[in-house]
This record gives structure tokens, C-alpha cells and sequence, in this order.
């Protein structure tokens, strides 16, 4: 029984200059970006980097966050296609960007930063965790905004109607009716939330009296985590991922998961 439904029918856009069109997605990332520069300029930066190294610390963020997702995105998710056609890779405006491919490019990026001032890398790791779990709460903001990486059918009282992003039958062709569905990208987001909520307290009143990775491993299981659960009531994102036991989400979440255990484990030795 459906208590109630929302019917989501926004517009991405926020205006639009000819064929171009600002969108509230990008109006998150930018605003994602520039929120978790000021926090870790004001709070997490340390006495080890100057104002100086937190301004080069965001270009290194950005780029390599944009490039990785997008990256990520095409070889994680659709790999035959973009094989196939290279140049769409450059091609950003079009949409596809993956958080998992976002973090292999955020580490690469910090290993090139530490190789470049030689700040300890999981001294900055344990840093800049607290503020990438705001920003990939914007993201999922923005995600709702565009009406894209939702969930199954639910007859939960908060199931959401996606009115722009329809779906099709895939014999007739025809135009299938709406039905509510989980906001997965509200329940990543407040996951994401809460974690930097509990990042940061934790980081202001123990004043990181820990060893080096200790913050960087409890922030990949805690994230990586809540993303692997709430995928099993999320729409699959492509078609391969049909009859799978785990979708491709999950799988490259398992890593992440693995890995923060391993930290833990190694530091303490």
C-alpha cells in the first residue's frame, strides 16, 4: 500500500546561454568544492601546510576527482562503448561520472601531492576524508536534481516518482508509467553526511591523537559500506548489471572496504 508519494518533475537546468545550460549538478560539485576548501582551510589543514599548499591541495582534488569519475564511469560501466569511441571520452557535458573512479583518481592525485611537498601521506589522507564525505554528499544532491541513480519500485510512505527520467519497454517500445522508487541518492547523501559530521567531531575533540591512517581506513569501510548496502535497492545503472548477485557498484566498493581494514591492521603492527 502506497501512504503517499512525491512526484519529482524539476529541471536539471538553471538557465540556460544558447545549446549551454548551467545545471544544478554542477552547481553542487562547485559548491561541494568550495565548502570543503573553506573547512579544511579553516579546521584541517595542521601545521604542516601552508595556505599556499591548501590552494594547490584543491587543484590537485578537482582535477583528478573530475578526471577519475569520468574515467571511471567509462571504463567501469561501459567499457565496450567508449573503446569504441575514444573522443566521446572528452565528452563530460553528455553525463557519466563514477564515484569509485573518483577516489582512485583522488589517491593518485594525494601520492602526487606527497611525492611533490612531501607532506606524509596518511597524515593528509586522514585530513581530506572529512571533507570528500561532504562533498560526495553534494554530488548525490545533484544527482537527485538530475533524476538519475534512484532506486527499485517501493511502496515506502518516501518513494519518489522520477517523472523526467522515464523508463521504456524494452519489446513495444512504449513509454512505462512512473511508479515511486527509493531516493538512494538521499540515502548516500545523509550516509555521507553523517559521516563527516562524525569525522570532523571526532577529529576536533581527539586532535588526531592517533596513528597516521587510522581516520583515512574507518572513513573508506564506513563509506564504502553504506554505498555497498544501499546498492541492493538501487536501480541497475547498465544492462549487464541485470541478474547479478552483486551489481558493479558493490563489487568496487569491496576493495575500498578490504583496504580500510587492512590500514587498521598494518598500523597498529
Amino acid at each position: 500500500m502506497v501512504f503517499s508519494v512525491i512526484t519529482w518533475d524539476f529541471n536539471p537546468e538553471i538557465f540556460s546561454i544558447g545549446n549551454h545550460g548551467i545545471r544544478w549538478y554542477g552547481l553542487m560539485i562547485a559548491l561541494a568544492l568550495f565548502t570543503g576548501y573553506l573547512i579544511f582551510k579553516r579546521y584541517l589543514r595542521g601545521d604542516k601546510l601552508t595556505s599556499e599548499m591548501v590552494d594547490s591541495l584543491l587543484v590537485y582534488v578537482a582535477i583528478a576527482g573530475i578526471v577519475g569519475a569520468r574515467l571511471g564511469h567509462c571504463f567501469f560501466y561501459e567499457p565496450d562503448y567508449y573503446l569504441k569511441n575514444p573522443l566521446e571520452i572528452l565528452k563530460i557535458w553528455k553525463g557519466g561520472l563514477a564515484s569509485h573512479g573518483w577516489s582512485i583518481g583522488l589517491l593518485l592525485a594525494l601520492w602526487l601531492y606527497y611525492r611533490k611537498y612531501k607532506i606524509p601521506f596518511l597524515w593528509i589522507m586522514d585530513r581530506i576524508v572529512i571533507v570528500v564525505a561532504l562533498v560526495a554528499a553534494f554530488i548525490r544532491i545533484g544527482n537527485f536534481f538530475n533524476s538519475e541513480i534512484y532506486g527499485l519500485p517501493t511502496n515506502l510512505p518516501w518513494g519518489v516518482e522520477f517523472v523526467r527520467d522515464r523508463l521504456y519497454d524494452s519489446t513495444t517500445g512504449a513509454l512505462l508509467p512512473t511508479v515511486p522508487r527509493h531516493p538512494t541518492q538521499f540515502y548516500e547523501s545523509l550516509s555521507y553526511f553523517l559521516i563527516f559530521i562524525a569525522s570532523f567531531v571526532f577529529y576536533r575533540k581527539k586532535n588526531m591523537e592517533l596513528r597516521d591512517g587510522f581516520m583515512f581506513s574507518i572513513f573508506m569501510i564506513a563509506l564504502f559500506s553504506a554505498r555497498f548496502l544501499i546498492e541492493f535497492v538501487k536501480n541497475d545503472q547498465v544492462a549487464f548489471e541485470a541478474g547479478m548477485s552483486f551489481n558493479m557498484g558493490q563489487l568496487l566498493s569491496l576493495p575500498f572496504i578490504f583496504a580500510g581494514i587492512g590500514i587498521i591492521i598494518w598500523t597498529k603492527a
